[in-house]
């Protein structure tokens, strides 16, 4: 009896004591939480979201409530008249201009690039291809803007000034460089050892490059895709000074329309911004996995 006694005093006083640690124990883990870096996350989550919802609020206001109305105030009439502003003020045509011009950016970067990153990768020995990598590498160094008057030069005198294909050569141009930079992390991840098994069986390099480079870098492919058609679908140097017509603005350089000599219809404007902003929302919501591990895992060895 003595004996189970003392068993059973013995194990209460340990679960005592386990009871008893647990709460130093779960202080600690708390006092580990990155609480700093969760309040900065929250902040940062508030810098972006409140301009956006003053965005959307505003996009529905006509322009005496914008100016009598508390600004982050919901609007006491919703009114979608400045949508339909923007519609009717050629809008359409600013869009497929963007399109066209995007589109027509996109393609011929990324398989250039993609072409280039394969031969600069297999090809590592080659010293004409290690020059060209490290031109391909200096671009990234020289921005859109130190370049402009040599590009609006080449542009007239290759008389295509006020097109649509003066803005998309040159962003093919500075598309390259970085689309470069990142397929050839990702060519490089591919193990050498399937290249050699595909060489065996009498493939050719296109072969290879189609069969197999291709499928293994699509997240790469989709994440240059999706960044170089981000920064051409909001470009606005080069639509300013390349074009001329009001029928080759693309949408940045529509906004314009809606700004007076003395005034400025912020409403129609957000309005405008708003549809501007919807197809690149839905392209990334239609690649965000893709582009996500695009950006991770070429730089993740």
């Amino acid at each position: 009896m003595a004996t189970g006694s003392n068993t059973v005093a013995t194990s209460g006083a340990g679960t005592a004591t386990r009871r008893r640690s647990g709460g130093p124990v779960q202080a600690h883990k708390l006092l580990q939480l990155n609480w700093f870096g969760g309040l900065a996350g929250w902040i940062w989550l508030g810098v972006v979201l409140i301009p956006l919802y003053w965005i959307v609020v505003t996009s529905f206001k006509d322009q005496s409530a914008y100016f009598s109305q508390n600004p982050f105030a919901l609007p006491s009439a919703p009114t979608t008249a400045n949508y339909k502003l923007v519609i009717e003020s050629d809008f359409p045509r600013y869009f497929v201009n963007s399109v066209i011009v995007t589109i027509g950016t996109i393609i011929p970067a990324v398989a250039i690039s993609f072409m280039a990153a394969y031969a600069i990768i297999r090809g590592a020995g080659s010293k004409f291809l290690a020059g060209v990598n490290g031109m391909f590498l200096m671009g990234l160094a020289i921005p859109l803007q130190a370049t402009i008057i040599p590009v609006y030069l080449l542009i007239i005198r290759m008389r295509l000034y006020d097109s649509l294909l003066a803005l998309i050569l040159p962003s093919v141009a500075f598309s390259i460089p970085l689309s470069v930079l990142v397929l050839s992390n990702f060519v490089r991840d591919v193990p050498k050892e399937l290249f050699e098994s595909m060489r065996v069986d009498g493939a050719t390099e296109w072969d290879m490059l189609r069969k197999l480079a291709l499928p293994l870098t699509r997240p790469a492919l989709v994440t240059v895709s999706i960044y170089n058609g981000l920064a051409v679908w909001n470009g606005f140097l080069l639509p300013l000074i390349l074009t001329q017509s009001p029928d080759k603005r693309t949408l940045p350089l529509a906004l314009w329309t809606f700004q007076g000599q003395y005034s400025v219809n912020v409403p129609a404007v957000l309005a405008s911004v708003v549809l501007t902003t919807l197809p690149i929302v839905i392209l990334y919501a239609v690649g965000r996995r893709q582009l996500l591990s695009g950006l991770t895992a070429g730089f993740s060895r």
